[in-house]
């Protein structure tokens, strides 16, 4: 195989059947989707990884033929609709969820399954961190990427790092509107906290160097805007360089020590804290959650994916998971109320409509 001169790594994901209800993913769709991976090693991809996050299949791939490519994005498409047939036949709950179309086309983007890639050269040694999310969507990213590459009590390379001093700059997407806008940081952080600070609706696409190299990329997909309706939460994923240039491996992890409250767990309506955990933790349970984020570290050596090393698989990481569960409890005695509930806006792609239609009629105007 003729190693060529930039890699790309592609992360897609989607919730294809679980068990029981959104729970976790079967073991029988993991083994399908990395037997169909494998047979594209050497041919279409380089290296492949299968892995899930709660509910969501993940499918961690490189290549040499760039972002948003057909052919590499019709294999995952394949693979989810493979692993959807087993889900149906095993009568798994919510199989073929996140497939909004019965035809490919071009890409996966818009018909479901979230989408995170990015295309480089390879450097001397070139870490790269894969974020995967459950019972959340994609504006759960916009406060630790701020903190990886804005914050300065969290990188201390910001400060003391002639490479990273310079800063960042950060592409922020408007969902609503279908806009995009950039941000020069530090010169703009204030500015674009105004928008980031409302994750519902902005969301970090990606970070770059000042001279353009990239460091990070999200999934910004919102499966209720492409559906018109709720049809389970987004559950993103992030990819993340680390390292000369960049920040170094720990400093891109530590955020994930504070605990934050995200929107999704139950139903998509609650909020709740986001919980890093290991691999064997990565099963949403309680009140269908709390929320969980994973996250997988690789070495890349000419598109080969060395590792996983599981890197919240750590007691380092244990007074944050008692801290979320601390604040699941004091939030979800909350009940139905708001800010646990999710305010009206964001309630409008879930089922609350349908029971607020129901009600219509009753209403009267209230006498002068």
């Amino acid at each position: 195989m003729i190693f060529m001169s930039k890699t790309t790594v592609s992360v897609i994901k989607a919730d294809v059947g679980s068990y029981p209800g959104h729970s976790r993913t079967h073991p029988a769709l993991l083994e399908k989707a990395a037997k169909m991976l494998k047979e594209q090693e050497g041919k279409l991809l380089i290296d492949s990884f299968v892995t899930h996050c709660g509910d969501d299949l993940e499918l961690i791939m490189t290549h040499t033929h760039g972002v948003d490519n057909e052919k590499v994005h019709k294999l995952a498409w394949d693979t989810f609709l493979e692993c959807s047939k087993i889900a149906k036949d095993l009568k798994l709950y919510g199989a073929g969820q996140d497939m909004l179309s019965d035809a490919f086309s071009g890409n996966v983007k818009g018909m479901g399954p979230g989408v995170a890639e990015m295309e480089f050269e390879e450097r001397g040694s070139d870490p790269v961190l894969v974020f995967m999310a459950d019972k959340t969507g994609p504006g759960a990213w916009n406060f630790y990427l701020y903190k990886i590459f804005a914050d300065p009590f969290n990188t201390p390379g910001l400060v003391i790092d002639p490479s990273l001093h310079k800063g960042f700059v950060f592409e922020v997407h408007d969902l609503i509107k279908k806009r995009r806008i950039m941000f020069t940081c530090p010169e703009e952080i204030y500015s674009m906290l105004v928008y980031i600070g409302a994750p519902s609706r902005y969301v970090i696409k990606h970070v770059f160097t000042k001279d353009g190299t990239i460091a990070a990329s999200t999934s910004t997909q919102r499966l209720s805007l492409l559906a018109g309706k709720y049809v389970g939460k987004d559950d993103p994923v992030m990819i993340v360089r680390s390292q000369s240039g960049f920040p170094a491996v720990g400093e891109v992890i530590e955020p994930f020590c504070t605990p934050v409250l995200v929107a999704g767990w139950m139903r998509g309506s609650h909020h709740g804290p986001f919980m890093p955990v290991g691999l064997p933790d990565a099963n949403c349970t309680r009140f269908d959650g709390p929320p969980r984020v994973l996250c997988f570290g690789f070495q890349l050596c000419n598109g080969r994916l060395i590792g996983p090393a599981d890197m919240f698989d750590d007691p380092g990481f244990d007074r944050v998971r008692a801290r979320c569960n601390e604040f699941a409890d004091v939030i979800r005695a909350q009940g139905p109320f708001e800010p646990h509930r999710l305010s009206l806006e964001e309630m409008e792609y879930t089922t609350l409509p349908a029971v607020e239609k129901e009600l219509s009629e009753r209403w009267e105007p209230i006498p002068e």
